[in-house]
Order: structure tokens, then C-alpha cells, then sequence
């Protein structure tokens, strides 16, 4: 999920279910439409457990946390190691209060700071939003009814904590389960991170691989988030992964099917987006409903959407297919005279 969303209430109460032999899904409920739960995952070791992510912050959060936990007949202090798969509320907005709750370890990779902005200042964060959507061609009215709804909304993170350690490529991370080494995947966010154990198989692979195939590139942190994800996706079809326990739902076992469809999907939502240009000049957010399908177009993907626009148009700028009409305001997209693509 992305970061900019905030809460208004959880849909439905935390559980928790045994996968493997010391291995728990803990599966705590989130706020948005369509997302209603996250997964943390907690795999034993000889001192306890480690806990990898987290779930949201909130009046709520812990406690349906500790909930998960009690279930599956562990308790909080029973974490040794706290291990966030990117810096994303729902996967990092409990873990200050994880850390001193047991007093344990928090790795992470060093690109998390991206999340410090939208924590540290909320007005700003709010302001800096509505600004690129604004330049970005979203209607005023449509701006205003944003900005009000997200006035009196809550971050999800408890507070900002950085890391103990680092995690980047090749760290590993020891459980009973095996050592489940870290592969840098950035792209849904660039503090990504997935944890792979080769004898098992089983992937720890957070948002970048889920059972059903949804894209979200967190815009505005680096040059083309899209062309980081297709190279993730390209290091996680190297590994042997025969079980994936994926931030969202359920364990799912074909993932290179899933990886294939994720490619599909990107190829596809490009096509559209050249489509859409190639009948004029547009804003960002003038693509969006030919980017979604105008069927699928609506206020509450319409934030989700421009998401994407925004990364893929930056995506066939580096490219060459597309350039800013220089001097717009709105900025207006068009695709450039010379097609490099032959």
C-alpha cells in the first residue's frame, strides 16, 4: 500500500494462521477500500520470534497486533528481531512501538527515509500532494474535497525509527526456517526490500509480488520507479521460490506466473498510456481514466491512478517517447516528434 493513506476506521479484527512449522501469518486489518488486511509474518527462533513487518499505527494498532500474536500463542516480548520488507505504513508503522516494547533490533534498507517526509510534517506532506496533483491537471474542486478529507487524517506511524542495521543485498536474516537472505527489489517503493530462503523456497516478498497482480510505484522519490520494478522483478525470477508469503493475502505458490502477469500488466498500462497521448497533447491526470479504464475510473482510484500515470510518464520520458509541453501550467504531455522506438 502507499503511504499517503490515511485511516478512518479498520475493517475487520486481527487473526492469525500457522503456514509452515514455525512459520504464523499474522494478518492485521487496514482502513482502505479494497485492502482490508496486511500481513506480518512471524517465524520462529531458539530465543523467539522474528517479526517481519508490522501493520499500522493508531489508537488500534498494537493491540490487534498483540491479538495476531495471542492466537498463535506468542506474546510481543517474544520478538527478537523486527525486519520491515519497505517503509510503507502498513508495513512499518507500528515499529517504534515494537522496539520498545521488547527492546529488539529493527533492519531495514537505508532508503527509508522516503516515508520521513510525509511523517515528520503532515501539513507539508498535504501541501506538497495537492501541489503536483494541481500541476498534474486535477480539477480545484476535486483538490479542495482532498485536502479536507485528509486535514484531520492520521499518519499510521507511530514515530519515525531508523534502522539498527541496513538491509541490503545479501544480508541474512537467521530462523529456524533457514537463513532468508535479502534482495534489494525497489520499485513499489525504494526502501523494498524481498528475504529468500533456498532450501525451503519460501519468499518473504512483501508488496512487490502479491496473489493478485496490482501495481503501485510510490512517485516522486526517484527517476523511474517503473524500470526499477521490472529489474526486481527480473532478480526475484532468478531465485527458486516455491512458496510466497506476499504482504497482502494469501501464501501463493506460482510466482512465476505471478512475475509473467506483472510484466504483462506494466507492458499493458504503457500501451494505454501511449494510446492516450497519441490523441493530443494531455495532463497527467487527463490519462488516468484511459490508464484505468474509464469503467474503473472514479474518486477512489483516481489518486491511485495519477500515481501511475506520473511514474510512466516519467518512464517514456527517459525513453524518449514523451516530453512536458514546456510552459504549461498545468503541465500538458505530449508524445515527441521522433519516435525512438523506430
Amino acid at each position: 500500500m502507499s503511504p499517503d493513506d490515511d485511516g478512518s476506521g479498520l475493517n475487520e479484527v486481527a487473526r492469525s494462521e500457522k503456514v509452515l512449522p514455525g512459520v504464523w501469518r499474522l494478518r492485521l486489518p487496514c482502513p482502505w477500500p479494497g485492502v482490508p488486511h496486511v500481513n506480518a509474518w512471524a517465524l520462529s527462533r531458539p530465543d523467539g520470534v522474528v517479526l517481519f513487518d508490522t501493520g499500522i499505527a493508531g489508537e488500534d494498532g498494537l493491540h490487534q497486533l498483540e491479538l495476531a500474536l495471542g492466537q498463535a500463542k506468542m506474546k510481543l516480548r517474544d520478538v527478537r528481531l523486527l525486519v520491515c520488507t519497505h517503509a510503507h505504513t502498513d508495513h512499518y508503522g507500528l515499529a517504534g512501538p515494537i522496539v520498545d516494547a521488547t527492546g529488539c533490533e529493527l533492519w531495514m534498507h537505508p532508503a527509508w527515509e522516503h516515508i520521513r517526509g510525509m511523517a515528520d510534517n503532515t501539513d507539508r506532506a498535504l501541501e506538497r500532494r495537492v501541489e503536483v496533483a494541481r500541476q498534474s491537471g486535477v480539477p480545484a474542486a476535486a483538490l479542495e474535497r482532498y485536502a479536507e478529507s485528509r486535514k484531520e487524517g492520521k499518519p499510521l506511524i507511530e514515530r519515525l525509527i531508523a534502522p539498527d542495521r541496513e538491509l541490503v543485498d545479501g544480508v541474512e536474516v537467521s530462523t529456524e526456517l533457514g537463513f532468508l537472505r535479502a534482495y534489494e527489489t525497489p520499485g513499489h517503493a525504494p526502501s523494498h526490500v524481498v528475504l529468500h530462503e533456498p532450501e525451503s523456497g519460501v519468499l518473504i516478498s512483501g508488496d512487490h509480488l502479491l496473489g493478485r497482480v496490482s501495481l503501485f510505484f510510490d512517485y516522486g522519490h526517484t527517476a523511474d520507479p517503473v524500470q526499477e520494478f521490472l529489474d526486481s522483478l527480473d532478480a526475484v525470477d532468478e531465485l527458486d521460490v516455491r512458496l510466497c508469503l506476499a504482504g497482502h493475502g494469501r501464501p501463493f505458490r506460482d510466482v512465476g506466473a505471478k512475475i509473467e502477469a506483472n510484466r504483462e500488466l506494466v507492458g499493458e498500462q504503457l500501451g494505454r498510456m501511449r494510446g492516450s497521448l497519441a490523441g493530443g497533447e494531455k495532463t497527467a491526470f487527463d490519462t488516468v481514466p484511459d490508464l484505468l479504464g474509464r469503467e474503473n475510473f472514479n474518486p477512489a482510484t483516481s489518486g491511485w491512478g495519477l500515481q501511475l500515470a506520473l511514474a510512466y510518464l516519467d518512464h517514456l520520458a527517459i525513453a524518449g517517447e514523451v516530453e512536458k509541453v514546456e510552459g504549461t501550467d498545468p503541465i500538458a504531455w505530449r508524445v515527441t516528434s521522433q519516435d525512438p522506438r523506430g
